[in-house]
């Protein structure tokens, strides 16, 4: 269906000229005009402590376990850098303090960080490089299906386990808990059994649950899982992983809890920005 143009102009405010547009500007960039933003809040601790960014002792022994195939088809799907990050992932240290500095930078509206004299944000193409995703191709739009399905998050851990102790132990609500994923991985892995696909697949959950959509205590959401899923069907994930991210920046800022890849984060300020 064509959508009328007619129908949207009234919404358009006319142009005035540079002098009102760079006058609307600056007024956009204002962070304390923005409710409740942490901005006008400077004594307020948000981030540290936050068990969601705990170490999580069952990655890496789990990681250790995979067999060679297994980790043949995650490199397939493009996670050879999520894979590596999460082998080291409990040597990591995240710099909460400069964490938090830049979410009281956050713009919620423009997506971007607002320093004094310039603004800066996280791009798609900078996060592909950064965590070594598959890149998302301009003019792959017309090969993007809109046709919205209701998430099944039985489908998805059916393909890991048919056993319904398993398939009860690992969700929960509208979440899916990693560590019974993991558990499951590794009784497979010590067993010996050869389904290295169903392997790979768990281990992809676990990996990018801690890496690249942190949301909760060893826990991902079902549109998370969904997402996951999905990169081993050839899908693009850079999107949802910056959408992500951007959205728990918002979250932040509005003195709510911080979530999203805090690794893509401070891999980002380090390239572009000194403290």
């Amino acid at each position: 269906m064509k959508r009328s143009y007619s129908a949207f102009a009234e919404d358009i405010p006319p142009y005035s000229g540079p002098k009102a547009a760079r006058e609307t500007y600056a007024d956009l960039k204002q962070l304390s005009a923005i409710p409740g933003h942490i901005y006008t809040c400077p004594g307020l601790q948000i981030l540290p402590g936050q068990r969601r960014f705990s170490k999580v002792p069952w990655l890496v022994p789990m990681l250790e376990l995979l067999p060679p195939s297994s980790i043949g088809h995650l490199k397939e799907w493009g996670l050879s850098t999520v894979f590596v990050l999460a082998k080291n992932y409990n040597k990591l240290v995240h710099v909460w303090e400069s964490v938090t500095a830049m979410v009281e930078l956050w713009h919620l509206q423009t997506n971007s960080f607002v320093f004094p004299e310039f603004e800066a944000t996280i791009l798609l193409e900078e996060l592909e490089i950064m965590l070594g995703l598959p890149h998302y191709q301009r003019g792959e739009e017309l090969t993007i299906s809109y046709t919205v399905e209701q998430i099944n998050s039985w489908s998805i851990l059916a393909y890991i386990t048919t056993k319904k102790n398993d398939l009860y132990s690992m969700k929960s609500g509208m979440h899916v808990h990693l560590l019974p994923i993991a558990q499951w991985i590794t009784s497979q892995c010590k067993r010996k059994t050869t389904n290295y696909t169903a392997i790979a697949k768990a281990a992809a959950i676990c990996i990018c649950g801690v890496i690249l959509f942190p949301e909760s205590d060893d826990a991902i959401s079902f549109g998370n899982l969904s997402i996951i899923d999905s990169i081993s069907e050839g899908m693009k994930i850079g999107q949802a992983v910056l959408g992500f991210l951007y959205a728990g920046q918002t979250s932040a800022a509005l003195g709510g809890p911080f979530y999203g890849s805090v690794i893509a984060l401070e891999l980002w300020m380090g390239m572009h920005i000194q403290f």
